[in-house]
């Protein structure tokens, strides 16, 4: 089996990360993680289609933000949320609140 490239803490990248957030899809994808947990690859419904979605889940897993945890044919992911507030204090709040709805 292939193994999934996840960054040490010590090599998650501003600007990597910041290049990871920047797409309206992958915000969706570290909302819902952000709202509900580790998730199936296949628990979003995002209508496009599943290469696409891997593509994201790639860009979110190699630049740090989330990390893939393989079981079986599954994939889970979850938020790096300890890793990145470790290199970029309240950097993932601040984009978790930029998301929520205005009151």
């Amino acid at each position: 089996m292939r193994k999934l490239f996840h960054p040490h803490v010590d090599e998650i990248n501003l600007s990597t990360v910041l290049y990871a957030l920047s797409d309206d899809i992958r915000l969706q994808i570290i909302k819902s993680l952000a709202d509900h947990g580790e998730q199936s690859c296949n628990q979003l419904d995002i209508p496009i289609p599943n290469s696409t979605l891997s593509h994201h889940y790639k860009v979110l897993r190699e630049s740090g933000v989330t990390h893939t945890r393989i079981e079986g044919t599954q994939r889970f992911v979850s938020l790096r949320c300890d890793d990145l507030n470790a290199r970029f204090p309240g950097l993932l709040q601040a984009i978790l609140q930029g998301l929520a709805p205005r009151a």
